[in-house]
């Protein structure tokens, strides 16, 4: 397991995108608080069945459960909007839905990370950094 990665959003993402396609059911990614706060809202909005942080060295690892053995994963697609070159902010008026609201939007925002509807709820805009349904 590779401990860096120039984009620790995408290879997050990817990994669980790959681990989605092949049918496994969890996967183990070196951990930071980004990612972990991700796959809180990830859990928290029921596209992941839970994750487990353990601390070993040289850097902890996080265990993210994607579904129940004999369980079809939750996610269809998942991607990441706001890339290094291009980063992509929307104000509270401008967060678009996602498949007509079957889906969600990470938002990162100045009270942290959240759903695209919980920022609208907040009045809160922000980049946006993940897409998920």
């Amino acid at each position: 397991m590779s401990l860096q990665s120039t984009d620790q959003i995408a290879d997050l993402l990817t990994r669980i995108r790959n681990a989605v396609l092949v049918g496994k059911n969890e996967i183990l990614v070196p951990t930071s608080k980004l990612k972990e706060r991700i796959i809180e809202v990830l859990a928290k909005n029921g596209y992941v069945a839970g994750y487990e942080v353990t601390d070993e060295k040289p850097r902890g690892i996080l265990k993210v459960k994607i579904n129940e053995p004999g369980e079809k994963a939750k996610i269809n697609e998942i991607t990441k909007v706001s890339k290094p070159g291009r980063r992509v902010y929307a104000a509270v008026d401008e967060l678009p839905t996602v498949k007509s609201g079957r889906g969600m939007l990470i938002v990162s925002t100045s009270k942290g990370l959240m759903t695209g509807r919980e920022a609208k709820k907040n009045r809160l805009g922000g980049e946006i950094l993940v897409k998920v349904w």
